[in-house]
């Protein structure tokens, strides 16, 4: 029998050898390298699991082939050649040309767009909407909640596959947990589409749990689209707006429907292994009015080449002049985005950065604190938020560009997520975007005001530097 307990013990050390060599091969950031490896050593067995579950690196699989992407981006490339009198902003070409590179993220003119600050503004569009459907809609969320709200909407799309409209929805399989399996199954029974992204199925599939799709998507026959920040959850309309939840979403007509129709299919095959192509879901637009309000719809997942919405952070951040305004959840940043931030602001770039005071996760709010210190100490100007739970995710810069979508800035987002945000090259929406954080700006206490009303003792701050240790792994 001792020869049996020498047997596991060499195999066990042989799975942590095998497993440390393969996170060294990886080629990540040392410091995260350095985490899983240390993780590994000093947490017997369970850094195994944890490792399996959340620190694989998939930034290299091909879940997609070239050839079917470049089908379901075919049509996409066809209206854009299809438009006419494009003027590129000087200032953003390069920005452009990265996304469209990497993300197959084409510019789109002629857009009109409605924001909404509240799921009171939102859902009663998105019903409205819903209900002019006479071809398609297509609906992707991270949270379809099984509660009344949620119930609202399912009622509304099983009424539309009732009278021949084409339903797909997708929703993730982790964000949804807790929602039961007869929720989806009603509305397929109605005949609509009904797919979970990336379903975690024991013991198949289990390393992908960490790899969520995370994007707020709809399209109507193929002429209007919503993008932002709003899951279909109780949540967001209950309370008022200083105990409730503030975010954003938006509403848009013309180019950019295109590009968001390419995101949706592009994930419709993923989980349908459906190529879906055709000229009426990408009909021909007729905007009330020629304008150049340029936007790309830029997505970004853990297995594509790069992290793409990162990088455009990056870009943003580092060539601002004036100013750069950004609201965020929950802030975590990677190195990348950190160093960004502090060059922006040393350089006299006006960096302001608004975050809530109160999250709805301590793990994450204790996290993010050594980071608002770090930003601040190079000239970042830190607000937090307290009129509500501010879930919003917009970038403003220099009264010319704007984006907002589900991207947050921290490590999830940026390297673990499938996301997808909207950027605008065009004034109007840059100074719309820009009141709107002034507007919230209001609701804000300073750094000072916080330091000063909560006494931040030192216990306190060392115990959120020990967390903040954890955040590539939150």
């Amino acid at each position: 029998m001792i020869y049996i307990h020498w047997l596991v013990l060499l195999v066990y050390l042989f799975v942590i050898i095998a497993t440390m060599i393969k996170i060294l091969m990886d080629n990540r950031q040392p410091v995260k390298t350095l985490l899983w490896l240390l993780v590994l050593c000093f947490v017997p067995v369970a850094g195994i699991i944890l490792y399996f579950f959340f620190g694989q690196n998939t930034r290299k699989e091909h879940l997609i082939s070239q050839r079917s992407l470049d089908q379901l981006t075919k049509r996409n490339m066809l209206e854009f050649a299809e438009q006419r009198n494009m003027r590129f902003p000087e200032e953003y070409r390069a920005l452009m040309r990265l996304y469209a590179n990497q993300n197959m993220a084409l510019p789109f003119k002629d857009n009109e767009v409605e924001i909404y600050t509240s799921g009171y503004e939102f859902f009663p569009a998105l019903l409205e909407e819903i209900g002019r459907a006479r071809h398609h809609i297509h609906l992707l969320s991270y949270i379809f909640a099984d509660d009344a709200l949620g119930n609202l909407i399912a009622d509304a799309l099983i009424d539309k596959a009732g009278q021949g409209v084409e339903v797909r929805i997708i929703y993730d399989d982790v964000g949804n947990w807790k929602v039961r399996t007869a929720f989806y199954e009603r509305m397929r029974d109605a005949g609509i589409d009904v797919h979970a992204f990336m379903p975690v199925k024991f013991p198949a599939f289990t390393s992908k749990v960490n790899y969520r799709n995370h994007r707020k998507l709809c399209i109507v026959d193929g002429r209007v689209g919503f993008i932002g920040g709003m899951n279909i959850a109780l949540r967001y309309v209950k309370g008022t707006r200083r105990q409730g939840w503030r975010d954003t979403h938006l509403k848009l007509t013309g180019g950019a429907v295109y590009a968001l129709q390419r995101a949706f299919l592009v994930d419709w095959y993923f989980v349908d292994r459906t190529l879906i192509t055709s000229r009426k879901y990408y009909p021909k637009l007729n905007p009330a009015a020629e304008n150049n309000c340029l936007a790309q719809v830029v997505t970004s997942s853990p297995v594509s080449p790069w992290p793409e919405i990162m990088q455009g952070y990056v870009r943003i951040l580092l060539q601002a002049r004036r100013y750069v305004y950004i609201e965020t959840p929950y802030f975590l940043p990677t190195e990348p985005i950190l160093f960004a931030l502090r060059t922006a602001a040393v350089a006299g770039v006006d960096v302001r950065l608004m975050v809530p005071l109160r999250g709805d996760s301590k793990l994450m709010e204790w996290a993010s604190r050594s980071y608002v210190s770090e930003v601040i100490e190079a000239g970042v100007k830190v607000y937090f938020y307290q009129a509500a739970f501010n879930h919003s995710k917009l970038l403003v810069c220099d009264d010319s560009l704007s984006s907002c979508g589900s991207t947050n800035v921290d490590f999830r987002s940026f390297e673990h997520n499938f996301e997808s945000n909207i950027f605008f090259y065009d004034e109007g929406m840059a100074l719309r975007m820009k009141r709107m954080f002034l507007k919230d700006q209001a609701d804000c206490i300073t750094v000072a005001e916080f330091l000063d009303k909560w006494k931040y003792p030192f216990v306190k701050r060392l115990w959120e530097s020990l967390v903040r240790l954890l955040s590539p792994l939150l």
